[in-house]
């Protein structure tokens, strides 16, 4: 998908804009689940989410290829659209970002803290998305969609600085929602010329992906409903389909109950905050914990942004609803 030059030249891009994420193999996590586990901390990037990145390089490509452009159009449960405020804003261009009806109020409240104007539509991620489309036409603005080039070469350099630095990492779990996280994965191991698994992680409420991989092509599903709101999409991207098909060890499906068990185990064991699509990886892990014995593994932590009426729900014991 990249060479490594291509990866290369957008981390020294998203490396000017932001530090690292840390990466900390838990002895407490090893403890619990009987392998050595990597954590890629996305949770700790400026907008607590590794959708960050991909913005650093779309703008970029965006300001060199359409200078005349009065600002971005684009659809978000509120990762991405944190990320491109951010840096939309920074560069000058107005920040239209539609979420759909009942979205996070703390996710919204954040994308207008970056500068976005924050508008509700539709019942889910995928109408929503549908909008954006439509206005980007209407007004002239840039649309941003859930999975391009661009992006996911911003996105893979949070698994190159992983995997470049622990080559020896035999699974990595990396949740997936349109797919720039996934494909950013892949995109890295190949062009480092390693043989890392890369497992896809879905939920049980949203299995647009992991359905689509098995049948070879896209297939939609009715509904996707699940407060892990990063990997709840109906509808697939059938570029990003065309990567992991490929790409990806196997895609695996993790309950709600398995997610806020996740979310409680990252918070009691290394005090750090998980949103949904975050813990998904580590339930994952979880269920697969008996094949990793003694393996060395990766999960990616891809964001903390959990509002707190449903991470107190989840730290007594619950789910949260949705």
């Amino acid at each position: 998908m990249f060479t490594l030059h291509e990866i290369e030249d957008a981390h020294a891009l998203v490396a000017s804009r932001m530090c690292p994420t840390p990466q900390y193999a838990w002895p407490q996590l090893r403890r619990r689940l009987g392998c050595k586990v990597w954590v890629k901390h996305e949770n700790h990037t400026p907008t607590g989410s590794f959708k960050v990145r991909g913005a650093v390089t779309f703008m970029d490509w965006l300001t060199r290829t359409r200078p005349d452009c009065p600002g971005i159009v684009t659809a978000t449960r509120g990762n991405h659209g944190q990320g491109q405020a951010m840096i939309a804003t920074e560069k000058g261009l107005r920040a239209v970002v539609y979420a759909p009806r009942g979205n996070s109020v703390e996710k919204n409240a954040a994308m207008q803290a970056f500068g976005a104007e924050v508008i509700e539509f539709g019942d889910d991620f995928d109408t929503a998305r549908e909008e954006a489309l439509r206005v980007s036409v209407t007004e002239g603005l840039q649309f941003v969609p859930p999975f391009h080039r661009e992006l996911v070469r911003g996105v893979s350099t949070y698994a190159y600085e992983l995997l470049r630095d622990q080559p020896q990492i035999e699974t990595l779990y990396v949740p997936i929602g349109c797919g720039s996280g996934i494909c950013g994965c892949i995109a890295a191991r190949d062009a480092l010329g390693l043989e890392t698994r890369i497992v896809g992680v879905v939920s049980e409420n949203a299995q647009t992906a992991k359905l689509s991989f098995e049948a070879g092509r896209p297939v939609e599903t009715g509904a996707a409903r699940t407060f892990a709101d990063g990997v709840a999409v109906r509808v697939p991207v059938p570029e990003a389909l065309e990567v992991y098909a490929t790409g990806a060890e196997r895609i695996v499906t993790v309950s709600d109950e398995a997610v806020a068990e996740a979310i409680r185990i990252f918070y009691r064991d290394i005090h750090n905050l998980a949103e949904g699509a975050g813990a998904a990886p580590l339930a994952a892990l979880m269920q697969e914990a008996g094949a990793n014995s003694g393996k060395e593994v990766a999960v990616i932590l891809c964001g903390g942004n959990i509002d707190a009426d449903w991470f107190l729900t989840v730290m007594q014991g619950g789910v949260p609803r949705v």
